[in-house]
C-alpha cells in the first residue's frame, strides 16, 4: 500500500494534466527566476505563464522548500 502523497506535490497531477509541461520545467523556472519572495514568483507565475492562484503557490512552496533542505 502506497502513502497518498500530501502539501504542496498532491497538486503536481492536476498541474502537470491541465498546462501540459512536467514540473521539473516549472521548477527551472522559479529556481532560475531572479524573483527571491514567494509572492512575487506566485505573482509572476500567474501573470507571466498563466498558471492558476493555487498551482503557483504549489509550485513556489514546493522548491523553494527544496532550497533549504539541502
Amino acid at each position: 500500500m502506497t502513502e497518498a502523497v500530501k502539501g504542496p506535490a498532491s497538486y503536481f497531477p492536476s498541474i502537470e494534466k491541465k498546462y501540459g509541461r512536467p514540473i521539473g520545467h516549472w521548477q527551472d523556472l522559479i529556481r532560475a527566476s531572479p524573483l527571491t519572495r514567494h509572492m512575487e514568483l506566485v505573482t509572476w507565475l500567474t501573470s507571466e505563464h498563466g498558471l492558476g492562484h493555487g498551482h503557483a503557490n504549489a509550485l513556489v512552496a514546493h522548491t523553494r522548500a527544496e532550497r533549504i533542505a539541502e
